[in-house]
């Protein structure tokens, strides 16, 4: 079964078509492990330089479409970008990621936060979701992302990424009006930029909550699952045929919580079996994911061993091939070119391949 009615193959399986093979695609394709994005780096120094320069995202973006025709084409952005437009100011720092230099602690600071107008604030990010459509056409699916309401109040509140996360779980734990409050105006400007993406050309959503892994069950179900679902329900509401990815990062003991978010696929990371994941999702849930990032510094061999073990454990329906979380900055391009062509190699009607979601 190839390409058919001209909608890429990433998208009819993401909407639940059985597809010939899983679509394939893979977080942080565009960035430091390729040479090309190393070279544009030296010219373009700054991280919002290379992803809020229109052209110069557009070329980052398109790098890994270029060496390797994954079928997902990913916006080139961070999730803190829209964090401007509500008045919280960021850089990106480089190697180190955002920084906030007056994070969000107060009251008062909660309540000088305004709604997102993506039109004004990030004018760019139509022009490169434009011209990403334009130039894949039909032969790849453009994926847009945001960031999840807790993850971007983490940056907010933090100032920075963390290993602890304390100060957001003291506000959490000792101010929690103060903290629900920003994580309900961070949730409409999220739904909001998320709309805007797709009236732009994204095809795919996928929302970060990295930093959600860290909380406690019930501290997720408090914090995390109910602004995700007010993201989710405001988004289908406008657009309820484009599909919505979760992931959440460390994600192994929150996944039957994840499926009640709202979301049409479930992330799966490598703490996870994917035939675990499977059973406890239940067949209706769709799942992306999940080798680990570590397996592309293995040989040509255990790659192609360990996609084929994913894929069969995935079975024939609503799986999306990718890494559990982004490709890590020193891996061999050649590792990542056989990646991808051993995964568009696969054909899922083989017998060996071929297995059902039980």
């Amino acid at each position: 079964m190839g390409l058919t009615s001209g909608t890429p193959h990433l998208l009819r399986a993401a909407r639940g078509e059985i597809v010939n093979r899983p679509p394939v695609w893979m977080m942080r394709q565009a960035g430091r492990y390729m040479k090309a994005y190393r070279d544009l780096r030296e010219k373009y120094p700054s991280f919002r330089q290379r992803s809020e320069i229109p052209e110069v995202a557009i070329e980052v973006s398109l790098q890994p479409w270029k060496a390797f025709q994954p079928d997902g084409v990913i916006l080139f952005s961070d999730i803190v970008t829209p964090l401007p437009g509500i008045g919280i100011e960021m850089d990106v720092a480089e190697g180190k990621g955002p920084v906030i230099e007056n994070p969000i602690r107060t009251q008062k600071q909660v309540d000088n936060l305004h709604s997102l107008q993506p039109e004004e604030s990030l004018p760019f990010i139509k022009t490169i979701l434009q011209a990403l459509r334009e130039e894949v056409g039909n032969k790849s699916t453009v994926l847009g992302f945001v960031g999840a309401p807790w993850t971007l109040a983490a940056y907010a509140v933090e100032g920075k990424g963390s290993k602890t996360y304390s100060i957001i779980k003291n506000m959490a734990f000792s101010e929690p009006a103060i903290l629900h409050q920003l994580l309900a105006k961070l949730s409409d400007s999220i739904a909001t930029y998320v709309r805007y993406q797709i009236d732009c050309g994204a095809q795919v959503i996928q929302m970060f909550d990295s930093w959600a892994g860290q909380l406690s069950p019930q501290d997720y179900e408090t914090f995390a699952l109910p602004y995700q679902r007010r993201v989710f329900e405001q988004v289908k509401q406008t657009h309820p045929d484009t599909p919505l990815i979760l992931l959440v990062s460390g994600s192994a003991g929150l996944l039957e919580r994840m499926s009640q978010s709202g979301a049409d696929i479930v992330n799966v990371d490598w703490t996870v079996d994917m035939a675990d994941a499977r059973r406890r999702l239940g067949k209706e849930m769709k799942v992306q994911g999940n080798l680990d990032p570590g397996v592309l510094f293995g040989s040509k061999e255990f790659i192609t061993e360990r996609i084929h073990d994913t894929v069969r454990k995935a079975g024939n329906w609503g799986h999306i091939l990718n890494l559990g979380h982004g490709v890590l900055p020193t891996t061999p391009e050649e590792n990542v070119a056989h990646f991808f062509e051993t995964a568009k190699q696969l054909d899922m009607t083989k017998s060996e391949l071929l297995t059902a979601v039980k």
